[in-house]
């Protein structure tokens, strides 16, 4: 399945859909795309809307920033982009995030390959002029769930 996110805009919109999509359960959903695709800002419009506040920062420099969503799940955002070794992640606390009901972010999955439990859902960014589109990949049976349920895909 592919859309076409016109704008900041259509990306928060999406960013809505998934949230409903996928409240009340936890997803590893892999953040694919160039530099400048538009993986941190879908995920801060999914964050936002599942309740994690309006300051959602970039882990560019953190490599994960951690959430607590409204209805008490936890939520990790990585940016695997500085890693040049999955290795290099094994002081973050990886663990943490086996928790069947957290949401994980991952953007730049591939430099971190190995390092997580395996994704859900596949979202691939790139840009298309001056807007963006974006291929959805549901990578195991919760990943479809989610994808079946979207309104986008009805």
């Amino acid at each position: 399945m592919t859309l076409h996110l016109a704008d900041a805009a259509a990306t928060d919109a999406f960013g809505r859909q998934l949230a409903a999509a996928c409240e009340g359960q936890g997803l590893v959903v892999y953040l694919h795309g160039d530099l400048g695709a538009g993986k941190t800002s879908l995920a801060r419009a999914l964050l936002r809307h599942l309740g994690a506040g309006e300051r959602i920062k970039s882990p560019t420099y953190s490599l994960v920033e951690p959430y607590m969503l409204v209805d008490g799940r936890s939520a990790w955002h990585l940016d695997l982009y500085r890693i040049d070794d999955p290795g290099e992640l094994e002081c973050l606390g990886l663990d943490a995030w086996s928790d069947p009901q957290s949401l994980v972010l991952v953007e730049w999955p591939e430099r971190g390959a190995g390092a997580w439990p395996p994704s859900d859902r596949n979202l691939f960014l790139q840009h298309e002029g001056t807007s963006r589109s974006m291929r959805m990949e549901a990578a195991s049976d919760r990943g479809r769930q989610v994808l079946d349920s979207l309104s986008v895909c009805k």
